[in-house]
């Protein structure tokens, strides 16, 4: 084609957030979360220059980086920003995260194999941090009285602990702008029809078929469906509907599973009515259109993270019922109800199973390698409860965020917390202690009560405020990341969540996922924006613990068992686990087993005071 009669570039190809000025920004940004990401984790050992300065020298020596940082508890490195210069060969350089991690990849456990795609991880990071600052425009004020699913939108960290934590190695330009969750752009689904007899359906109790369907799709939709099937001549209750990320259908379903498509083993039925939006796990859509309608959460082969974000189908067969479990558990215990602690349930599941790759498991027999396919894990999908459908969960004068906001700070660096504080009638410390009344002692008392805990990061809780303060969380993503530990019976169908290991390990759950996974980085917050000393923040959480204590003399022996309040605790780290291995952090059927420590960490419940809480890598 004669270049002068070639068409413009689409509109959604463009890259104008890739500009010098974003890249100075997000990369000093991120290099500040690694040099305090892995100083925290003791792979890099910073060496005290006096006062608040350290620097990080390469192992050939070539390369430098002087930078302060507050050491707070738990070893949280605060990283300014401002002040790190970097230098090669004795010249300032430009701050440049894929080059300090390719100068410490050894130091790192990074092994060779994996370097390129650790770096790709990271480019990707870059690129989709440039995207928030060049289109973000929302100020903490401003997200004071936003939406929920506006805050979804305007969320820019991702996890707080990863460094590559925004991958989505697969999405390209358009799809960034198209389906990622801080573009908050409307996404339609793309629904299929799955051969029955080569699917499954799993259901909550007192959940049919019929009124999954009629819950998720409208009347007139549902028939439009059936005629496409009776059009080509198929028996529409010879198929399960299966809603499908757009992207999934596109680059891998109608290719990674092209003859099961031709076979009409699945069928194309085309995009459903409704905008959906995604959510922070990505493959995770809220109904705009249509809120209450279910939350709908889809498999995607993107990298992100550590994992190709697929969905098991025979993962999930019990997904309904474990939710079913949970949610009978929680809400049957008074003390949580007063708490106000709830689950959102999923309560459906459906997975495609005709294809090659699941025939090629079972015959290896049911096991081997054919059992981590990624392959095996691209087409299936579930429905979680809307915290605003029929079960509505918030009230008049309530409103939604999601708790991984806590951590937020806008373009300017304001906190969306201490907004929150400010806006608040309560002081810092009230409300403090208002947000672990409402997070930290219902998680406390699952465990000692219940011998039950969950993944209770950022983005798997909301949060229902009333006057900027939290009142009580409802907690989701409950069937692949809850686990039972110790002898409590468990219905047979459900026995997948017990977790055989010692009682010594029990209590890394909240030790690791809560005090080191989100309350570090918002004592840290607080701390060092002069709203609430860190001394302060632990007396809390620890006040918290013991009120629950208190409360519950009959879980006396429970809490001796779980020992929260021990002086150390093992220091379980995760992006060990993403360096060892990029493309699959743990063996996610025995995850407990895959986990990396290196030592211990003072223990911010054990009662220390300022001195005892700082360690030393």
């Amino acid at each position: 084609m004669n270049p002068a009669t070639r068409p413009p570039m689409r509109p959604d190809l463009a890259a104008e957030h890739l500009s010098p000025e974003h890249l100075a920004v997000v990369q000093r940004h991120l290099v500040a979360k690694a040099l305090g990401e892995l100083a925290h984790e003791r792979l890099l050992a910073p060496e005290h220059r006096g006062g608040d300065d350290y620097r990080i020298t390469s192992p050939d020596g070539r390369t430098t980086h002087d930078f302060s940082a507050r050491r707070l508890a738990l070893e949280h490195w605060v990283v300014e920003e401002d002040s790190i210069l970097r230098c090669v060969d004795g010249r300032p350089a430009c701050p440049d995260v894929q080059a300090l991690v390719a100068d410490h990849a050894e130091q790192l456990g990074l092994p060779d194999a994996l370097l390129p795609t650790y770096l790709e991880e990271l480019a990707a990071t870059l690129a989709s941090a440039a995207w928030k600052r060049h289109h973000h425009t929302a100020t903490a004020a401003d997200l004071l009285h936003a939406t929920h699913q506006e805050i979804e939108a305007a969320m820019t960290e991702g996890h707080p602990a990863f460094v590559a934590g925004n991958g989505r190695i697969g999405f390209d330009v358009a799809d960034q702008a198209a389906y990622s969750p801080e573009a908050g752009a409307p996404v339609h689904l793309v629904w299929v029809a799955a051969r029955r007899a080569l699917t499954h359906l799993s259901l909550g109790a007192g959940l049919t078929e019929e009124e999954l369907y009629a819950a998720a799709l409208d009347a007139a939709t549902r028939a439009r469906f059936d005629e496409r099937l009776v059009g080509l001549g198929l028996d529409p209750d010879d198929y399960l509907l299966l809603p499908l990320h757009p992207w999934q259908w596109s680059h891998k379903v109608a290719v990674t599973f092209a003859p099961d498509v031709a076979r009409r083993d699945l069928v194309l039925l085309g995009e459903g009515p409704d905008a959906h939006q995604a959510q922070q796990s990505i493959r995770t859509f809220a109904d705009l259109d249509h809120p209450e309608r279910p939350l709908v959460k889809t498999a995607l082969a993107v990298q992100n993270m550590g994992f190709l974000r697929g969905l098991s189908p025979a993962y999930m067969r019990a997904t309904p019922a474990i939710n079913d479990w949970v949610h009978e558990v929680v809400a049957g215990d008074p003390s949580l109800a007063a708490d106000g602690f709830t689950v959102l349930r999923e309560r459906a599941a459906v997975g495609y199973t005709g294809d090659a790759y699941h025939a090629a498991y079972e015959r290896a027999g049911g096991s081997g390698s054919a059992e981590r396919t990624a392959y095996q894990k691209m087409v299936a999908a579930l429905w979680r409860e809307s915290p605003v459908g029929p079960r509505a969960l918030v009230g008049d004068g309530e409103r939604l965020a999601t708790m991984a906001s806590l951590l937020h700070r806008d373009a300017a660096g304001a906190s969306l917390a201490v907004a929150m504080v400010e806006a608040s009638p309560l002081t810092a410390r009230e409300w403090v202690q208002a947000y672990l009344d409402a997070y930290l002692r219902p998680l406390v008392h699952c465990m000692t009560a219940h011998q039950l805990v969950f993944m209770p990061h950022g983005e798997n809780l909301l949060l229902v405020l009333r006057d900027h303060v939290p009142v009580r969380v409802v907690m989701k993503d409950v069937g692949e990341e809850v686990a039972v530990f110790g002898d409590l019976p468990l219905p047979e169908e459900i026995e997948r969540v017990r977790v055989d290991v010692p009682q010594r390990e029990w209590a890394q759950s909240l030790h690791t996922d809560v005090l080191d996974g989100v309350l570090r980085f918002l004592a840290a917050v607080l701390h060092v924006d002069g709203v609430l000393d860190e001394d302060d923040f632990w007396a809390e959480a620890r006040a918290c613990v013991a009120r629950h204590a208190a409360d519950h003399p009959d879980l006396a022996d429970a809490h001796a068992a779980w020992d929260l309040t021990r002086p150390e605790i093992d220091h379980s780290c995760l992006n060990r686990l993403q360096l060892r291995n990029t493309l699959q952090m743990v063996d996610l059927s025995d995850q407990t087993s895959s986990l990396m420590y290196a030592g211990t960490l003072p223990n911010p419940l054990a009662g220390h005071g300022a001195d005892g809480l700082t360690g030393s890598p």
